[in-house]
């Protein structure tokens, strides 16, 4: 009964492979990126040495082609010492499996190999300023003159803004809704792409936002993922990798908080006894456990639901991103009430976690339009 819920000895190794690179890595120089505010480029490319910028790219592209919860295990591993760095090779992830799952072959032999690497960075551009939620609304033109399209508009919230090569972005060619819109991969050199100013964040320090200008863009038609009309399935279909990634990054820095506070609650001494002595210290760690191993049961569910491509796969990754998200917030937050004062000082690592972890509840896909997701599915039924 328990084999099919156990990971498989492939699973377990690249667990703990990310485990290690995180221990070695990332954990030990996270809290000084968030402190300065600092992009950690070359980290990120010894990521992609290991496959990590390449999971569910195939390998007849290059990639390492493994399956969702592989990748939810990775982005797990590595949230536990950075929610930002994590969830920044995520997205770019999902840029580049967006060009090898919906391209030609030509766009991908252009553009996958310096991707795999990381030697090119990529992000992912959907959200405008006018269109969160309501995505299918973007306003981003891109009108088809000859052999090339002008492409005008501003992207919003873009992680990687003014530092990623490659912008995998969502436009508008046609008609209103989600049939008009169509998926141009666009270079950072491109003449007429411009940069906001970096957003000045309460979290996500590590990781660069920024506005993606486009004024007057000429992008090759060739540049084109799939055809015309086609890019909004395409986002869609990202998103439910994105949600479980963000939900793994929750789990991961949860996890993290969890195991400083059970530590912290042995070393602290209150009233004569550790603080771990105290009825309600156990009962407070005990919920958070049993809170987070639950929303990671789901979140694997979820995953597995992804790679088989299960009819009910959106459903089940809104409802993992929803629960995980809130739980990874609420393990966090409980985790800085056992840690009292201290946890409010950045000589501790929980209100970094506090910090980063909470924008998982907004982006992609507020936990509101989860629900809304959840909500329609069971009612089409």
């Amino acid at each position: 009964m328990t084999d099919q819920f156990a990971l498989t000895d492939d699973q377990l190794a690249i667990q703990e492979m990310a485990r290690r690179f995180t221990a070695d890595a990332i954990t030990p120089f996270a809290a000084q990126w968030d402190e300065d505010h600092s992009f950690p480029l070359e980290t990120i490319r010894a990521a992609a040495e290991l496959g990590f910028a390449s999971i569910y790219v195939s390998e007849e592209s290059g990639g390492i082609g493994l399956g969702r919860l592989d990748a939810a295990l990775i982005m797990e591993a590595m949230a536990y010492g950075c929610p930002t760095t994590s969830a920044f090779i995520s997205i770019h992830n999902m840029a580049s499996w967006m060009i090898d799952r919906f391209g030609g072959a030509e766009i991908k032999s252009r553009y996958l190999p310096s991707l795999i690497t990381m030697e090119k960075i990529a992000s992912y551009c959907l959200t405008e300023p006018g269109s969160g939620s309501d995505a299918a609304a973007l306003r981003t033109t891109a009108k088809l003159e000859g052999d090339h399209y002008v492409v005008n508009g501003t992207k919003q919230f873009i992680s990687g803004g003014g530092v990623s090569d490659i912008y995998v972005t969502m436009v508008r060619t046609g008609e209103a809704g989600p049939k008009g819109i169509s998926c141009l991969v666009i270079e950072k050199d491109m003449p007429g792409v411009s940069f906001g100013a970096p957003e000045r964040k309460l979290g996500w320090n590590a990781s660069p936002t920024a506005q993606v200008i486009l004024e007057n863009v000429k992008v090759p038609v060739e540049n084109r993922v799939g055809a015309e009309g086609d890019g909004f399935r395409f986002a869609m279909a990202g998103l439910d990798g994105g949600r479980l990634n963000i939900g793994a990054c929750s789990l991961g820095g949860a996890q993290r908080c969890l195991d400083e506070a059970i530590r912290y609650a042995k070393e602290r001494s209150q009233f004569g006894q550790p603080i771990a002595d105290f009825q309600n210290t156990q009962f407070q760690l005990a919920d958070m456990a049993i809170d987070l191993e639950a929303a990671r049961a789901l979140l694997y569910l979820a995953a597995a639901k992804v790679t088989a491509n299960a009819p009910d796969k959106t459903r089940f990754s809104a409802m993992a991103k929803k629960l995980a998200t809130d739980t990874g917030s609420s393990v966090v937050d409980r985790a800085l009430q056992v840690f009292g004062g201290y946890g409010y000082l950045k000589d501790y690592p929980i209100e970094r976690f506090w910090r980063d972890l909470r924008v998982h509840r907004i982006l992609e896909g507020t936990n509101e339009v989860m629900k809304m997701i959840v909500g329609r599915d069971l009612l089409r039924q």
